[in-house]
C-alpha cells in the first residue's frame, strides 16, 4: 500500500486545486458530472499502470524506449518535462500564496520548502519518503470540511453530478473540461506510480493489495476535487467572483463561508504544494532517467544515480527561483500546464494500451475487453475535445456547424 494513495492525493496538487477552484467559480456545479465519469477512467488507467510496473519491474519511460524506440521516447519525454516543469513552478506558487494568507513572506516560505523537499529526498530512502507523503495525505480532509462550511444546496449538487450538461460551442467550457480531465488523469501519474511500484518490487501474489491501493487513491482524489468545486461553486460562482490568483479562492471564501473555511483552504494549498513538490520532480527524474537508460531510484545514493538526482535538484530549485524572482500570472501558468496534461494524455494512454495488451510483455495479465473499452473511450473523448478546442480557438466560425 502507498503508491496508489500517494499518486491519487498528489493529483490534487496546486494546479489541480486552481483548476477545480476556477471550474467551481466559473461554472458552479455544472462540471461535477465530468468528475464522476473521470473517476472510472482514472481507476482503470492507474490500475493498468500498477500492473505494468508489477509484471515488468520497469518504469513506463523504459518500456516506451524499449518497445517504440529512442526518437519517439525523446519527444514524449520532452513534452512531459515541459509540462511537469510548469507544474512544479505552480506547486511553489501555491506554497507562496498559501503562506502569504497567514502573513508569511514567500522569501521565507519558498526557500524553506525547497530545502525541506530537497533534504528529505536526498537523505531519505523511498520507504521514508512514502511514509512522510502518506502523512501529508491526511491534510486533504481540509477541503472536505470547506465544502460543508460553504453550505451548498445539496439537491443542486447531486443533480449536476448525475445529469450531464454541456455546450460544445462554449470554448471556455470545452477548455475547462480538457483541463479538468488533464489534472484528474495527469500523464505524470502514470510514470510516477509505475516507477514506484517497480522500485518496491511488488510480487504478483501481493498485487491485490496494490490494486486496492490504486482504486482507493483514484476515489480519494476525485472525492476531494468534488468538494473543492462544491466549496467554490456554492460561494464564488453564486456571487460572481472569478479566480485570478492561486490564493483567490481561499481569500474569497471568508465573507461567504467564514474565516475557518478560508484557513482550511489555505492550509490545503500549502500541503498540496509541499507534497507535489516532492512527487513531481521525482516523477520527472524517474521518467527522463528511464527513457534515456540512466541509473535511477530513491533507493540509490547520489554517486550511483547522479543524473537522476541532478535533474531532481534542478527542477526543485529552478522552480523555486522562478516564484521568487519573476511576476508570472500564476493562475494562467497552472491552468495552461493542466491543459497541456490533457493534450498529452491520449498519447501516453495509446502507448500504455499497446504495451499492456502485448502478451510478450504481460503474459496472461493483459487487459480485459472492458478495460480496453474504457481506455479507448477516454482517448477518443479527450482527443475530440482537444481538436474542438483548437478549432474554436483558431476558427471561431465553426460554432455555426456545431449543434
Amino acid at each position: 500500500m502507498g503508491p496508489g494513495i500517494i499518486t491519487g492525493n498528489v493529483d490534487n496538487d496546486i494546479g489541480g486545486i486552481a483548476t477545480y477552484s476556477s471550474a467551481g467559480a466559473s461554472y458552479g456545479f455544472k462540471l461535477l458530472w465530468i468528475l464522476l465519469l473521470s473517476t472510472f477512467s482514472l481507476a482503470i488507467v492507474q490500475e493498468m499502470t500498477a500492473r505494468l510496473g508489477t509484471i515488468t519491474g520497469k518504469g513506463l519511460g523504459a518500456l516506451i524506449r524499449e518497445n517504440f524506440g529512442f526518437r519517439i521516447t525523446f519527444y514524449v519525454l520532452l513534452a512531459l518535462l515541459l509540462t511537469n516543469f510548469a507544474n512544479t513552478i505552480s506547486e511553489f506558487a501555491g506554497i507562496a500564496a498559501g503562506t502569504e494568507i497567514f502573513g508569511i513572506s514567500r522569501f521565507w516560505s519558498v526557500p524553506i520548502a525547497a530545502l525541506f523537499i530537497w533534504f528529505f529526498s536526498m537523505r531519505g530512502n523511498y520507504r521514508t519518503i512514502e511514509k512522510l507523503l502518506l502523512i501529508f495525505c491526511l491534510f486533504y480532509v481540509a477541503y472536505i470540511f470547506a465544502g460543508f462550511l460553504a453550505k451548498p444546496v445539496w439537491s443542486d449538487v447531486i443533480t449536476s453530478t448525475l445529469i450531464p450538461s454541456f455546450d460544445l460551442k462554449d470554448i471556455g467550457l470545452v477548455t475547462m473540461t480538457i483541463t479538468i480531465i488533464g489534472t484528474t488523469i495527469a500523464p505524470w501519474m502514470q510514470f510516477y506510480q509505475q516507477s514506484t511500484v517497480a522500485e518496491k518490487h511488488i510480487l504478483i501474489k501481493q498485487y491485490k493489495y496494490e490494486k486496492l491501493d490504486t482504486y482507493l487513491g483514484s476515489f480519494l482524489t476525485n472525492f476531494v476535487a468534488f468538494f473543492i468545486i462544491v466549496a467554490t461553486g456554492a460561494t464564488l460562482y453564486k456571487n460572481g467572483i472569478r479566480v485570478t490568483e492561486a490564493s483567490d479562492a481561499a481569500r474569497a471564501l471568508v465573507p461567504f463561508a467564514g474565516k475557518f473555511a478560508s484557513s482550511l483552504f489555505a492550509i490545503g494549498l500549502i500541503n498540496a504544494g509541499v507534497m507535489a513538490g516532492f512527487v513531481l520532480p521525482i516523477s520527472t527524474a524517474y521518467s527522463i532517467s528511464e527513457g534515456f537508460g540512466w541509473q535511477n531510484g530513491m533507493g540509490k545514493k547520489f554517486k550511483e544515480a547522479p543524473r537522476f538526482y541532478a535533474l531532481f535538484t534542478i527542477l526543485v530549485f529552478v522552480s523555486a527561483l522562478v516564484i521568487l524572482f519573476t511576476k508570472l500570472n500564476l493562475i494562467k501558468v497552472m491552468l495552461f500546464s493542466q491543459t497541456l496534461n490533457g493534450i498529452l494524455l491520449p498519447v501516453i494512454l495509446f502507448f500504455m494500451l499497446k504495451l499492456i495488451n502485448d502478451e510478450s510483455i504481460m503474459g496472461s495479465h493483459i487487459n480485459t475487453k472492458y478495460q480496453n473499452f474504457v481506455t479507448i473511450i477516454t482517448i477518443v473523448s479527450v482527443s475530440f475535445l482537444t481538436i474542438l478546442m483548437l478549432l474554436l480557438t483558431f476558427w471561431p466560425a465553426i460554432k455555426v456547424f456545431i449543434l
